[in-house]
């Protein structure tokens, strides 16, 4: 079982309104005067996760004094590696029963679902899909083949943002963490949900 860490909702590469650029206006690729390239600049990657500017703190150029947080209190995690550890401890138990079976699943994150049900009227969704109504929670992805004819591993996606509205912070989450992957492990090995919870026999 890999993990994967959650991936930028905005800012994808081939998504031309989510392209990153310097704050200074200029592109990623930068050149000396005589001409000669320097390579991309690093900073440009990591605007990719910003949705709109960020609020300068620093207003008179002078630098902060301090960190706001130093980065061994509890409140320096973001919510999305808060929720990382979360799905991580939801997923130990199922994957302590069902390891050998579960070598070729990822697990990944991802902040928004990016999809809509077959029939927007009556809300259908396939077995891939756990949604409550309208709203998905997870989707799985099956093994295949990538359009460079490459094999591609199976994937089950939390969807962050949606999981966290429907439950508080701390056990709630992880109750339904745990229960959307019981159904997203059950829907990849093609068994029912009361078989994930008692494990192989």
């Amino acid at each position: 079982m890999r993990f994967d860490p959650p991936r930028p909702s905005r800012g994808r590469a081939d998504d031309p309104r989510g392209r990153a650029s310097d704050p200074r206006g200029r592109g990623g690729d930068q050149r000396l005067p005589d001409g000669r390239g320097r390579g991309p600049d690093p900073r440009a990657t990591t605007l990719r996760r910003t949705t709109r500017p960020a609020r300068l703190r620093d207003r008179r150029g002078r630098g902060l004094r301090a960190p706001l947080l130093p980065q061994t209190v509890p409140a320096f995690t973001s919510r999305a590696d808060s929720f990382d550890g979360i799905a991580l401890e939801a997923f130990a138990e199922i994957d302590t029963r069902w390891h050998d079976r579960l070598a070729g699943l990822d697990i990944a994150v991802d902040d928004i679902p990016r999809m809509l049900p077959k029939d927007p009227e009556s809300i259908q969704w396939p077995d891939e899909v756990t949604a409550d109504g309208a709203v998905p929670l997870a989707r799985l992805i099956p093994a295949g083949v990538d359009l460079h004819g490459q094999p591609t591993r199976a994937q089950i996606i939390l969807f962050r943002r949606p999981l966290e509205i429907r439950a508080r912070r701390g056990a709630d989450l992880l109750e339904l963490v745990h229960e959307v992957l019981v159904q997203q492990v059950a829907t990849h090995l093609g068994v029912d949900e009361d078989t994930i919870d008692r494990g192989p026999e």
